[in-house]
This record gives structure tokens, C-alpha cells and sequence, in this order.
């Protein structure tokens, strides 16, 4: 294998060129235009020390730097528009350059440079990607690209969108009860991937009823049929309508997360949100529903002193349009507090998972105990207590 003629053609990168600017191909090429032993040693090891977050295989890091980059080809199939024949073999031929490059080895890099002294080693599997790529084209509505083909879950941070670390690998089948509950939201996420209507959900009820876990899991179930899901706290709310511009072609489909959510009576972010629920062109985007938990079923604060009228001529309606924002949530699925028999139920198959052998008699008591002591039964309260016997 010829490595000048390799360098020549990593510089040459045109549709990938993103790539030049990961850690991992800067130290690759300039340890292949490198002519002076002891350099190309030292950029050899930085190489090889840049690739510990992918269990040190270059292969797995290519493959997922290739199929994140966010390119011209790959964002013209996106949105249906007509890709020039000029791009496409270019693309094609980059492709097999990265196929190539899945070839190398140490022994490879280091031919005739007189060296013969140990070589940290470095995993790299052969990968075809004209394969692999065709593949992520074709059913681009499940994969995504750039950020959103990184992760399942992201967040808000200094106005970009970025992948949650650590994200809740929490699973639908992990619940018990409440099945009714989450089979309204899961059925309403399914017909989100399938281009049927779809409404805004508000999950509310008491706390410690697993709405939050909810949402998640069931971003979690649909990941494969190409859904992600975006966090914004209600202070970022003023952030909602980029986040629809960022989505809006994207041909993934997306739940906006807003947790907790509540307003006092003269919140800015109210009105952002009314848009959106309200379908304002300027703040929702066709590919994404908004989820929001709330523990009040109105969502506002509403004080009693301030049902006097003040200066407000039409106070009665600033109070209904207020209390009327749940109202505007297409779905509203409410997580009541389980009964008796439902807490312990959910205590017994937490204590069946967890192995935890304790007469059931006994087992009740101390379960009813914990929740009085919280002063009440609560999915939630269930979990704290199983913790509390490990």
C-alpha cells in the first residue's frame, strides 16, 4: 500500500471532508506525511492514544465518524433534493478510501522505515462502506445523521443541541402497572413514526407515579423506528422555536420533553409554548410532538388572592386562558397514586428482580410502613423502599 498516495487522498476529501477535523485523522495523516522517523514515531503513538474511546479500533471510530458526518449528500437525500452526479462519485470513491483504511495495521504504516522495535498495537476490521452507507440512505428515516445519529436522547446547552451522556436506558417492559397510562403514549409515539396525526402530550398526576420514566422509555422503544428525544427545561422554552427550525427537515421524528412543568401567572415562556401547542407556524415543526409532565392537572399557579380582578378588566378570561393551557394538549393521560393492592404488587415484583427473600406477611407491613412514613404509596416510594433492604 502506497501511504504518500493514501495522505495524498485523505487531503483530497471533499464530501467528507469533516472528517479532516477529528483528533484521530489530524494524528493519522500527519504521521503519514511525516518523512522523519522519530516524529512519525511520536505522532504514531498520539494515533494510536486517540483511539482509547473506541476500545482502540480505528474501524469502529471511522465507521461512526462516517455515519454521524453531516454532509451535502447525505442532507440532499434527507430532504429529497436531487443529489448532482459530480457529489455522488466523489462520495463513492471516499467511501472506498474509508473501506481502505480499514486495512491498515502496524506492520502496514511502518514498512520501510527501518524500525524495528515494538509498535503499540491498534484493532481496525475490514468494513465496507459503500455497504454501510447504502444501507443508512435508504432508510434514513430510522438512522438520521449528523448530531441525531449519535445518541437517542439530547439536551439544551448554551443554545445547542447536544447528546445527553449517560442517557436513561430505561426499557417500557421495566414498569409495573399503569399499562392503560402508557399504552395511550405509546400508541400516540407509533403514530408519530408512521406520518399519522399525532397529538401533544401532557402527562400529569401525582409525583412518583413514573410519568418522567415514561416519556423516556418510550423514546427508548422507538429509537429503531427513528425517534429521538430533545429535553428542554421550562427556563429554555424561549429556545423552542430553534429547536423546531434545527428538526424541521430532519427526516427522524422527534419528542420535545419539557418535565415538570408549571407556569405562574405571568411566565414569558407561556406564550412560546401556547404557540406551539397551537401549531403556530413559527413554532412547531411537522416532525415533532411536544411531551410534558406536570403534578398539576392546569399546569399554572393560580393563588387565591389572585382570583380579586386587580386592573384587569376581563379577569375571568385572563384566569380561563391561563387554566386553559392543559386544554390545549391533544392527549391529556392522567398517573393517579396506586391503591393498596397496586403499591404492593409493585413492591413484590421489585423485591422478585432485585432477589430479595422476605415472608410476604412481613414484607407488606414494612412496605406500608415505608409509605406511611412518606405519607404515601407511590411507584417511586416503592423503589426507595426495595433500595433501602438491598
Amino acid at each position: 500500500m502506497d501511504l504518500k498516495d493514501l495522505s495524498y487522498r485523505i487531503s483530497l476529501l471533499s464530501v467528507f471532508r469533516g472528517l479532516l477535523d477529528k483528533k484521530e485523522m489530524t494524528a493519522l495523516l500527519a504521521f503519514l506525511k511525516s518523512e522523519d522517523l522519530y516524529e512519525k514515531l511520536s505522532l504514531y503513538g498520539e494515533f494510536v492514544s486517540t483511539l482509547g474511546e473506541y476500545g482502540g479500533s480505528f474501524s469502529a471510530f471511522l465507521k461512526k465518524a462516517v455515519c454521524e458526518d453531516e454532509n451535502i449528500y447525505i442532507t440532499s437525500v434527507a430532504k429529497n433534493v436531487k443529489v448532482s452526479s459530480s457529489i455522488k462519485e466523489n462520495a463513492q470513491r471516499e467511501l472506498q478510501l474509508f473501506s481502505e483504511l480499514t486495512k491498515l495495521n502496524p506492520e502496514i504504516l511502518f514498512q520501510g522505515s527501518g524500525y524495528e522495535g515494538y509498535i503499540p498495537e491498534f484493532e481496525n476490521e475490514n468494513v465496507d462502506f459503500s455497504a454501510v452507507y447504502s444501507e443508512r440512505l435508504s432508510h434514513i428515516d430510522r438512522y438520521g445523521y449528523g448530531i441525531f445519529a449519535t445518541a437517542g436522547m439530547f439536551r439544551v446547552e448554551d443554545g445547542e443541541i447536544i447528546p445527553v451522556e449517560a442517557a436513561d436506558d430505561i426499557t417500557t417492559e421495566s414498569f409495573i402497572g399503569y399499562e392503560e397510562e402508557r399504552r395511550k403514549v405509546m400508541e400516540n409515539t407509533l403514530a408519530l413514526t408512521e406520518g399519522r396525526n399525532a397529538q401533544n402530550v401532557l402527562l400529569c398526576g401525582d409525583a412518583g407515579t413514573g410519568k418522567s420514566s415514561t416519556v423516556k422509555a418510550v423514546a427508548n422503544a422507538y429509537f429503531d423506528k427513528g425517534v429521538r428525544l430533545i429535553e428542554l427545561r421550562k427556563d429554555q422554552l424561549f429556545s423552542l422555536s430553534y429547536v423546531m427550525g434545527r428538526i424541521a427537515d430532519n427526516p427522524l421524528k422527534f419528542i420535545i420533553f419539557i418535565d415538570d412543568l408549571s407556569f405562574n401567572k405571568n411566565d414569558d415562556c407561556f406564550s412560546m409554548l401556547k404557540a406551539a401547542l397551537e401549531g403556530s407556524a413559527s413554532a412547531k415543526a411537522s416532525n415533532a410532538v411536544i411531551y410534558a409532565t406536570s403534578n398539576r392537572r392546569h399546569i399554572v399557579k393560580e393563588r387565591f388572592s389572585e382570583r380579586g380582578h386587580e386592573d384587569d378588566v376581563h379577569h375571568s378570561d385572563t384566569v380561563q386562558e391561563l387554566l386553559s393551557l392543559s386544554d390545549r394538549f391533544g392527549l391529556v393521560v392522567y398517573f393517579s397514586k396506586p391503591n393498596k393492592k397496586l403499591y404492593l404488587d409493585i413492591v413484590h415484583e421489585l423485591a422478585k428482580k432485585e432477589n430479595i427473600s422476605i415472608d410476604e406477611k412481613e414484607l407488606d407491613i414494612k412496605a406500608e410502613a415505608f409509605a406511611l412514613a412518606k405519607g404515601s404509596r407511590s411507584p417511586r416510594a416503592a423503589q426507595q423502599f426495595i433500595k433501602g433492604l438491598m
